[in-house]
């Protein structure tokens, strides 16, 4: 039985919580409702959970502009999934890298990851090189290659799961059976670090599918075809001309639903998210917990 005074804490603790849920929730519950508003209504009165009067003509504009949209969506899609695909399996094997306690200069390899975390080389060294040296420019890989082993906090945290919830006396009874390294990663660590790698998974990909500025820095007019979902959205909040100049079919700006369509273009962003993170839920706080234990 709890005490009055756990039970106070745990109510105390619920309402908390509650609330902080209910804030993480309605602004998405806002962004799907002004996607349904009509234009007029949300220029003159605002966004509001109760709009006097709904509306489809921004879903109708994604619809007839599909040609469009429809591209830059596929365009997220093979970026994040590439993207984090290479990602987990680089992070992977450099953290089981470092979590081999005999591996000679493991503190000084262990310091240059720390040390990415604390300083970069800036943004104009960056992009010249992507540029004149590896050539990103208008390229798919401009998009990828980028984000690629930027999380050295992501590495630690694969690394102390590698150290602290494995055994190694799996290891060493694999070794004794003739293993190499390679079996030892790819039988042992890899299928016992599932809720590590889906979290590490489920952070680059929204890291890939978030997105802009790798867009912003690496495609210009000559590299339009390859546009994620974020550039669009970021094009049309920056400059409504960019909806009038890729429409089809005679569109006017006049006609055009603009402040409800930057709703309705990040809701349709944000709806995979929604949909893959509850598969992802039950692996996330259990990897972020048993990851940051270091022993």
């Amino acid at each position: 039985m709890k005490s009055k005074s756990q039970k106070k804490w745990q109510l105390a603790a619920n309402v908390i919580l509650t609330i902080n849920s209910l804030l993480a929730i309605l602004p998405f519950i806002l962004l799907i409702i002004a996607s349904f508003t009509d234009e007029q209504v949300a220029m003159t009165d605002g966004f509001s959970y109760l709009p006097r009067k709904f509306s489809t003509a921004a879903f109708g504009y994604i619809i007839q502009q599909w040609a469009m949209i429809g591209r830059a969506y596929l365009m997220t899609i093979v970026v994040t999934v590439i993207g984090t695909s290479l990602s987990v399996i680089f992070t992977a094997m450099l953290a089981y890298m470092l979590s081999q306690k005999k591996l000679p200069g493991r503190k000084i390899f262990n310091f240059f990851i720390v040390f990415t975390m604390l300083f970069n080389g800036g943004v104009v060294p960056t992009y010249v090189m992507y540029v004149k040296t590896f050539h990103l420019k208008n390229t798919v890989w401009g998009l990828i290659i980028p984000n690629l082993l930027l999380s050295g906090f992501m590495i630690m945290l694969v690394r102390n799961y590698f150290e602290n919830s494995i055994p190694g006396e799996l290891y060493e009874a694999a070794r004794i059976d003739g293993a190499d390294e390679f079996y030892n990663f790819f039988h042992i660590a890899l299928p016992l670090s599932v809720p590590i790698l889906a979290t590490s998974g489920m952070m680059t990909g929204l890291s890939y599918w978030n997105d802009w500025t790798n867009g912003l820095y690496y495609l210009d007019n000559k590299g339009k075809h390859l546009y994620t979902i974020q550039n669009i959205l970021n094009n049309i909040n920056e400059n409504i001309q960019f909806l009038a100049s890729n429409a089809t079919g005679g569109i006017n700006i006049g006609d055009l639903p603009t402040t409800t369509v930057r709703m309705a273009i990040a809701f349709v962003g944000i709806l995979p998210v929604l949909i893959i993170y509850p598969f992802f839920q039950k692996y996330f706080a259990k990897g972020l917990a048993m990851g940051a234990v270091k022993g």
